[in-house]
């Protein structure tokens, strides 16, 4: 059932794992901080109810979660977001040594790619179906570029982004609650 744009606007906005600082307009949830609410995000199910959060904004977090416990938090993620609903997550980008550096980052570093995995019709193209979970996500991804690539022309970014180690810091995912 999809909510009509009066009970939209009194939707949570949702900052998970926002540490000290939550993104401006939205609650803030962590586990060790002064945050809003206090919640192990790694516990299942979370408190909200189905389909009761507009907007999820995480910046820093989801490279702390274990592999395959990004699975569960993805499919929690759909749970709670409204039809056509965003998640935003910012992590260091693979191929940086951001992504290595802190002895807290989970193991695999996390690529566009790693994204595919949480849409429905990819899993069922490769046949994936039987453990990735039930959430079923549309996304679109941009990157922060080290200084001396982002002012470069677009052939030159694309390429240093396959080909260098370094040339993003950051991978900046926007998924969108396909509707069922």
């Amino acid at each position: 059932m999809k909510r009509n744009l009066k009970e939209h606007k009194r939707l949570l906005k949702l900052d998970l794992g926002c540490g000290e600082s939550p993104k401006e307009g939205f609650t803030g949830v962590d586990l060790n901080s002064k945050a809003d609410i206090k919640l192990d995000l790694r516990v299942f199910p979370w408190r909200w109810a189905d389909e009761g959060v507009e907007e999820i904004w995480s910046s820093h977090f989801l490279e702390h979660v274990p592999g395959p416990e990004r699975i569960p938090f993805m499919d929690e993620v759909w749970r709670i977001l409204i039809p056509e609903g965003t998640a935003t997550f910012v992590v260091p980008y693979w191929s940086s040594p951001r992504s290595i550096q802190d002895p807290t980052h989970q193991w695999p570093p996390i690529s566009e790619q790693s994204f595919l995995y949480f849409n429905k019709k990819w899993r069922e193209d490769n046949k994936l179906t039987h453990y990735l979970g039930t959430c079923d996500f549309d996304f679109t991804y941009g990157h922060s570029l080290e200084a001396d690539i982002a002012p470069r022309n677009d052939e030159t970014r694309m390429f240093s982004l396959r080909h260098y180690l370094n040339a993003a810091s950051d991978l900046q995912v926007v998924l969108t609650k396909k509707v069922r």
